[in-house]
């Protein structure tokens, strides 16, 4: 039985990966949308700094985002958890936001 040559090797490889990174894109979009940064956003009207921190936490889910794709989501957990903390942070600020409202 004759051994597949290299070239057919190395084309099976690149498509698992690209396969993979699609996938993952897939998952890691679907979590976002069902209950990453998805949440009401602030009255910039009623609220300018809060709405303000509140884009910069955004902003920074993002970047980590990209920053994961572009490092094949090999980072040790450590940019999953600054995602977690920023989820954590937007949703006080929302809970601050409510407050505020609350007490006027």
């Amino acid at each position: 039985m004759r051994k597949p040559s290299h070239i057919y090797m190395l084309l099976a490889e690149e498509f698992h990966m690209n396969l993979r990174r699609t996938v993952l894109g897939i998952v890691i979009g679907a979590a976002l949308f069902a209950g990453g940064m998805i949440t009401a956003q602030i009255n910039p009207g009623r609220h300018p700094n809060l709405a303000a921190a509140q884009r910069l936490t955004e902003q920074a889910f993002n970047k980590i985002s990209a920053a994961q794709a572009a490092n094949e989501w090999d980072m040790d957990g450590h940019a999953a958890k600054a995602k977690d903390l920023l989820d954590q942070a937007n949703h006080e600020l929302n809970q601050a936001a409510r407050a505020a409202n609350h007490n006027r």
